[in-house]
């Protein structure tokens, strides 16, 4: 799924959050959203394996809700709605797609990496890969209830995650061959400064 999806699903973690302690504050809402987006900052190291971790995750989710709950505040609560976020981030990527440069060809066997079992959880496509139709339309439908609590920045925020999505979902499959034109075009010098992970499919 695509990382706006994912932290479009934070804000709702984050809005839940502040159903519970309202005085947490609006910072809780952020905490959320980053928390659903973090994970993919592996993009640049092992994708779905470095920063992945669907069952830690949920563990250190839990302690961190049991400490907000025991010390509410801005901090604690925060802190439980991003590991939760990250958490949620990470499990239901095992729900999307696998990690091949065009996952609409469903080759792949990698979903998302288990640290606890040394394995990797296959891909269950119901959301066939980051991009799809049905991953811009599940961002939407997770943005609606947010857009309709929240308002001044926060709203617009979620309006622009969703028009972000939009851009991607209409351009992804086209940036998949794109990119394989400009990674053939690249002369040696500049192909050394781009991480390896992001090209060694392009080539």
């Amino acid at each position: 799924m695509m990382a706006t999806t994912h932290a479009l699903a934070g804000v709702l973690v984050g809005m839940g959050a502040l159903a519970v302690v309202p005085e947490a504050g609006p910072a809780v809402l952020l905490a959320g959203a980053l928390g659903g987006a973090a994970p993919d900052l592996d993009l640049l190291w092992a994708h779905r394996r470095t920063l992945h971790f669907p069952v830690v995750f949920a563990a250190f989710a839990a302690v961190a809700a049991a400490l907000a709950w025991a010390a509410p505040g801005t901090a604690t609560v925060a802190a439980a709605a991003f590991s939760a976020a990250a958490a949620l981030h990470a499990a239901s990527d095992a729900l999307g797609g696998g990690l091949e440069l065009r996952p609409w060809e469903a080759t792949s066997d990698r979903g998302v990496y288990d640290h606890v079992r040394r394995r990797w959880v296959a891909p269950r496509r119901w959301v066939r890969y980051d991009g799809a139709p049905e991953d811009f339309l599940l961002g939407l439908a997770l943005a609606l209830p947010a857009f309709a609590a929240l308002d001044g920045p926060a709203r617009w925020a979620v309006v622009g995650l969703v028009g972000v999505s939009g851009v991607y979902t209409a351009g992804r499959k086209a940036m998949v061959d794109g990119g394989e034109r400009l990674v053939r075009r690249l002369p040696p010098r500049l192909l050394r400064l781009i991480p390896e992970t992001l090209i060694e499919d392009l080539r």
